[in-house]
């Protein structure tokens, strides 16, 4: 997502990381208490895996998580006015990055090219590449409990 996000800032687009909490909170990364344990887990995020977008820090309880649908990795694309364009319970690098050619590239050149364009709502299945051995790594970083209670999770 760095990546996505440094290539759309040239042309206008905004990226942020909004951390909302552990998804599987074990001994090294558990459940946040508090805030000042949110803002460390964040921080920690960051240099970890390199975020290099703003990360701004939800509400202990989750309070904007939750208004915008809970889901694990989900992304959001709002337009210049406030309104939702694109709406992932998963992000997906490629999906995200078609989104973003279709309303910065497509739409404004069928605009310049006379097309009167009304809006309407798509639903579609995608797919997303799965690294199971990386989402693994990614546990470990909790912990071995956060691995434990995945596995039992997935019957493994």
């Amino acid at each position: 997502m760095n990546a996505i996000a440094e290539r759309f800032a040239e042309q206008g687009v905004g990226s942020i990381f909004l951390y909302t909490n552990e998804a599987h909170p074990g001994e090294h990364y558990p459940h946040h208490t508090s805030m000042a344990q949110k803002f460390r887990h964040a921080q920690a995020l960051r240099e970890v895996y390199n975020v290099t977008r703003p990360i701004l820090v939800d509400a202990l309880e989750g309070d904007c998580h939750i208004a915008y649908g809970s889901m694990p990795n989900m992304t959001w694309i709002f337009n210049q006015r406030g309104i939702p364009i694109y709406k992932s319970d998963w992000t997906d690098t490629y999906s995200v990055e078609q989104a973003l050619r279709y309303f910065i590239e497509e739409t404004p050149a069928r605009r310049r090219a006379g097309a009167r364009l009304a809006p309407f709502r798509v639903e579609r299945l995608e797919y997303r590449q799965q690294d199971r051995a990386a989402f693994y790594r990614g546990l470990e970083r909790n912990g071995p409990k956060a691995v434990k209670e995945f596995r039992a999770a997935m019957g493994e």
